[in-house]
């Protein structure tokens, strides 16, 4: 009989903590000493996991970093980076373009203000970002700057990995981080892509109080609309993973195979480059699903997992760097921060070491605007119940049918029939011999069916460059004949196109 008692015992205390842990509408309390550890912790953790994946972003496309390749570690690893190659860091100062927003406006700061900031910086963007940097200084404003009529990157990674700083000065308020997910968030990104950065932030304000890896990963994705793709993938990565539990190679392979097609993202389209929001947001679950708390299985899964393996780790590590602390990052880890804690992000003149108490102080602001409170060292607020923010998605109406290889130059005119409902034309400005003023802006004019639709700017400069040269959506569903004219050629300068990719209905 006392055998049997002991087996039910060790079973009940063996059963994965429940997602009732979490005591919604209830009054939390944390210390200021343990909320910095936890701060240092989401900080600390996105740097290790960057730089430690660094290496490998974008070399394994649809595949996986096999285990038999070593991944290098030194203990003065981050300190090399921020010397030799701190535009790595990109997860991080982006982040830190909204903290130092906040800062001077307020957390109740504008989009636009978020807008102008990006816009204007001096660092180098891709993707979203990038197209919502053009469409910025060209005067289109969020949220239409990161619609997808107007960001064929929509859908892509940009808002997730910069919404890490949301989360974490919105300890236990995933409703809160999601109002301020909706400002910052449609800047640069729309549907899916957006949705990555509410997941994302979700899953960090409830690292503050749970845990419990998988229920913080199940209830962080209460707030995304079940009818989304970004929901969908998620619940599946959660299905596969309970199927199964001891192999995380297996539930990569699902998901690649139920979701690795590339919809958006021009370069992603019939390739395996993936920087879809929603692929990356699974590799980042699987990398804490399988990672069971250890900070270094985590981020080494995230990485393995291919695609953007800097950004991914950074998000997992950051999340379980949040849950644990710094103080449970192992010293393998943990003591190369010591060595560039002083050291300022690019761009910026902040520090880790400066980064946490502004953390702090905007976490504090956040508090009492939201009913929560500060008062002899002990920060309280109220969990939230999470909720699902509103229903879009890009790309509902088309799907890629075609991608041409189109590597010739607009010289001075050059068209291209196609048949569906839209097209992204690909390419850049390029040099063609040495001696031209680089501020050179290509002034090209874009005709559909012989009708102009568009005037476009071109700059050489690669910080205000137009990411793509024309994309155009939602035409009737016929043949359709682009015609792209330079109208300002220069010896010293060449359009180069890249890619068409042709959508249909």
């Amino acid at each position: 009989m006392k055998r049997i008692i002991l087996l039910l015992l060790i079973a009940v205390s063996t059963v994965p903590s429940c997602i009732a842990q979490i005591p919604y509408g209830k009054k939390f309390a944390l210390d200021k000493a343990t909320l910095l550890d936890k701060i240092k912790g989401g900080w600390a953790g996105q740097t290790i996991g960057c730089t430690y994946g660094g290496p490998t972003e974008f070399k394994y496309k649809g595949g996986i970093i096999p285990s038999e390749e070593p991944i290098p570690w030194h203990d003065a690893y981050c300190k090399d980076i921020f010397e030799e190659d701190p535009g790595l860091y990109d997860d991080v100062y982006m982040d830190l373009t909204v903290l130092q927003v906040m800062q001077r406006e307020g957390i109740n700061a504008s989009a636009a203000s978020y807008a102008n900031s990006f816009a204007h910086a001096k660092y180098k963007l891709w993707h979203a970002n990038q197209a919502m940097r053009y469409n910025v200084l060209h005067g289109i404003m969020p949220p239409e700057s990161g619609y997808w009529r107007n960001n064929p990157h929509a859908d892509d990674i940009d808002f997730q990995i910069e919404s890490d700083f949301i989360g974490m000065i919105c300890p236990g308020m995933p409703n809160v981080a999601s109002t301020f997910a909706d400002t910052v968030g449609h800047v640069m990104n729309y549907g899916d892509g957006w949705y990555g950065g509410v997941f994302t932030a979700a899953m960090y304000t409830l690292a503050y109080v749970s845990d419990d890896i998988p229920t913080v990963i199940s209830e962080a994705l209460r707030t995304i609309p079940e009818n989304t793709g970004f929901h969908k993938i998620i619940k599946d990565v959660l299905d596969f993973w309970h199927e199964h539990p001891d192999d995380w190679t297996e539930c990569w392979l699902m998901t690649q195979k139920r979701y690795g097609f590339e919809k958006g993202c021009p370069e992603g389209v019939f390739n395996g480059f993936n920087i879809d929001a929603k692929m990356n947001a699974a590799f980042c679950v699987i990398g804490l699903l399988y990672g069971g708390g250890d900070f270094y299985r985590t981020m080494d899964i995230a990485t393995r997992c291919g695609n953007d393996s800097d950004c991914n780790p950074a998000t997992a590590a950051g999340i379980l760097g949040v849950m644990h602390g710094w103080s449970r990052i192992p010293e393998k880890f943990s003591r190369g921060i010591d060595l560039c804690e002083n050291y300022d992000f690019p761009y910026t003149d902040i520090s880790l070491s400066k980064v946490y108490g502004i953390n702090l102080d905007l976490m504090a602001k956040v508090l009492k605007a939201n009913g929560g409170k500060v008062h002899n060292d002990k920060y309280e607020f109220t969990i939230q119940e999470p909720k699902a923010v509103r229903y879009e998605q890009s790309f509902e109406d088309c799907r890629p049918v075609e991608k041409r290889v189109v590597k010739f130059k607009i010289d001075p005119v050059r068209e291209f029939e196609f048949n569906g409902t839209g097209c992204v034309l690909m390419g850049n400005v390029s040099t063609a011999d040495s001696g031209g003023d680089e501020s050179y802006v290509a002034h090209l004019e874009a005709s559909i069916d012989g009708n102009v639709v568009e005037e476009i700017e071109m700059p050489y400069d690669y910080i205000t460059r137009k990411y793509d040269i024309f994309y155009r959506y939602g035409l009737p569903r016929s043949k359709h004949k682009l015609s792209i004219k330079l109208l300002n050629p220069d010896r010293h300068f060449a359009i180069q196109c890249s890619g068409l990719v042709v959508y249909d209905e």
